[in-house]
């Protein structure tokens, strides 16, 4: 009797520990096809840091295919990316809270859209395919222009400088101004 609950015993803590091991690995973001990214720097007084996940071009056509033009876009892979901002700052001139907010674009071939969402902590597309944008959680559009870039871009990448943030992605950078 002692010997079978002693195997017993055995046996259920080799199989947790092979569940937390499973849960673990899990939760490793960092091994995912596009990986966990953040970019921060200031802009005045005010810290902004954008966390995201960057995807890579794959020899893809990136914008007007991969990802369509004048459809809503979660801005990176996986979760929506995550805006946030210390203090209340002047984006393409018009006022955003300081706050933590999901950042969606709307890409197009000339100019392109940055949407500003009180809802964070999603998943960044439905089963369907669409963002899980929420509407009516929209604090803020604002519009920018895109330009090709200075060299292609294999991964997502975002950049905060002094002036604002920019996006790049393979031949295509769409700068947009903080005050």
């Amino acid at each position: 009797m002692k010997k079978e609950f002693i195997t017993k015993g055995i046996m259920l803590t080799f199989a947790a520990m092979l569940m937390s091991a499973m849960v673990w690995a899990q939760g490793d973001k960092a091994s995912r096809p596009s990986p966990p990214q953040t970019a921060t720097g200031k802009v005045g007084a005010a810290t902004v840091t954008i966390s995201y996940s960057s995807p890579s071009v794959k020899g893809r056509k990136i914008f007007g295919d991969l990802v369509p033009y004048e459809k809503v876009w979660r801005a990176g892979a996986n979760e929506a990316t995550i805006f946030e901002t210390d203090k209340a700052i002047k984006i393409e001139g018009k006022e955003l809270p300081a706050g933590k907010y999901s950042l969606y674009a709307i890409p197009g071939e000339k100019e392109w859209s940055f949407v500003f969402n009180s809802e964070t902590g999603q998943w960044g597309i439905k089963r369907s395919g669409e963002t899980s944008k929420d509407a009516s959680k929209d604090v803020l559009t604002v519009k920018a222009k895109p330009g090709k870039s200075a060299s292609a871009n294999e991964k997502l990448k975002y950049e905060v400088t002094s002036n604002g943030f920019a996006l790049s992605w393979d031949n295509t950078t769409v700068p947009v101004s903080i005050k």
